[in-house]
């Protein structure tokens, strides 16, 4: 069995500075990272999914990394509307499954697991996008994954939450597409 931790919107701000001017979301990220800590059963990896920071400025970055310095657990990251593609990359370098390009996209077999990370930011939007080349390397890369469970982590859901503000700026493109690529697939356990 394969267990992944799943953390997203974090939205981490530079030492004492507050989120949306009112929460300091560090605390809050520290508390999480010391629960994970002491799980019983150590998970194989964390993915995070995007807003990791809440600007996507080189010092929240840094400081990012220093809260989560305590796992000694991979680590997965995932861009969101609030992060920046290169002082992501630029923060964590050792991560080469972010390797340069357009899209931070990438595969990993985590045990008998596949996780398919999927990029749905668009730089300066709040909104989210499955555009045509995410689509193609999606089909391709779930063609050579049968025969293994599937994970697709993503930033925006596929899918409308329910909740007001979060389904204004969801997945405002490829929504259908993505449905029709999954469907035809009985491996992929979670999204």
């Amino acid at each position: 069995m394969t267990i992944l931790v799943q953390l997203t919107d974090l939205h981490i701000r530079e030492p004492n500075k507050l989120a949306y001017g009112r929460l300091d979301t560090a605390p809050y990220l520290r508390t999480c990272v010391e629960s994970v800590l002491r799980l019983r059963q150590k998970p194989d990896a964390v993915v995070l999914t995007g807003d990791l920071t809440d600007f996507g400025r080189p010092a929240e970055y840094a400081h990012l990394r220093q809260l989560l310095a305590p796992l000694e657990i991979p680590l997965y990251l995932l861009p969101g509307n609030h992060d920046d593609r290169t002082n992501l990359r630029a923060a964590f370098p050792e991560q080469r499954y972010m390797a340069q390009g357009e899209f931070i996209q990438y595969v990993v077999d985590i045990g008998p697991l596949r996780l398919i990370a999927l990029d749905t930011m668009i730089p300066g939007q709040s909104g989210g996008q499955l555009c045509d080349l995410r689509l193609q390397w999606l089909r391709e890369t779930l063609a050579e994954s049968q025969g293994r469970p599937v994970v697709i982590a993503m930033h925006h859901p596929p899918f409308r939450t329910l909740i007001g503000h979060m389904d204004e700026i969801g997945l405002q493109a490829g929504e259908q597409a993505l449905r029709d690529i999954i469907s035809r697939y009985d491996n992929i356990e979670r999204i």
